[in-house]
């Protein structure tokens, strides 16, 4: 999809989208090609403050460069979107997962291979949380993660079964932290209903 059909997609479920800068064209694609993309990835950022959480989504920080994601949703459940193409949010995962989003299985292997570059196949949304498990995450900061994942899974016709966490992607990861991916994947079966 576009840079323009991605805004559309979410602005279309309902989200307040923020568009931060030149966010259209920030990307890692010379590091490598973006797609073919196959599903949608949720983080937590560990990160306080809804501006410096923005700002480093967009740039990154020494030795990881932004963008770290395409859309930053917020407390508040604003999207900011800050890059679009490839971006350093996935990181090195396990293919047996990755096939198993691709066919949109009711449950994932186990993450315990890092052999495939994920920041290729994967939207990624970083969602403001210090991620310790008892950083709250407010009804519409929830709500906004269902209404972007399931924008991305109903322009491409996917399923709930094509969003997951980091922490089922990536062994070693533990984000989103604070909520099940399992109750947000139900969230958004029920929104594509």
């Amino acid at each position: 999809m576009s840079a323009s059909a991605f805004l559309r997609a979410l602005r279309a479920e309902g989200l307040t989208v923020v568009e931060v800068g030149d966010w259209r064209d920030h990307n890692r694609n010379h590091k490598g090609p973006w797609g073919p993309v196959h599903g949608v990835m949720i983080h937590h950022t560990v990160t306080k403050g809804s501006k410096a959480t923005v700002d480093i989504c967009r740039k990154g920080y020494s030795g990881l460069p932004g963008p770290l994601c395409h859309g930053v949703i917020t407390k508040d459940g604003r999207v900011h979107l800050v890059g679009y193409g490839r971006a350093n949010h996935a990181g090195l995962g396990d293919d047996d997962v990755l096939r198993a989003v691709i066919a949109e299985k009711k449950t994932f292997p186990p993450d315990n291979e890092a052999n495939t570059d994920g920041n290729r196949h994967f939207y990624g949304f970083e969602c403001e949380n210090l991620g310790d498990g008892k950083d709250p995450w407010p009804a519409a900061q929830l709500e906004a993660i269902e209404k972007a994942a399931a924008a991305v899974c109903r322009h491409h016709g996917w399923n709930e079964q094509s969003v997951i966490g980091h922490l089922e992607w990536q062994p070693g990861k533990v984000d989103p932290r604070g909520f099940t991916m399992a109750s947000m994947r139900k969230r958004i079966r029920d929104r594509l209903k």
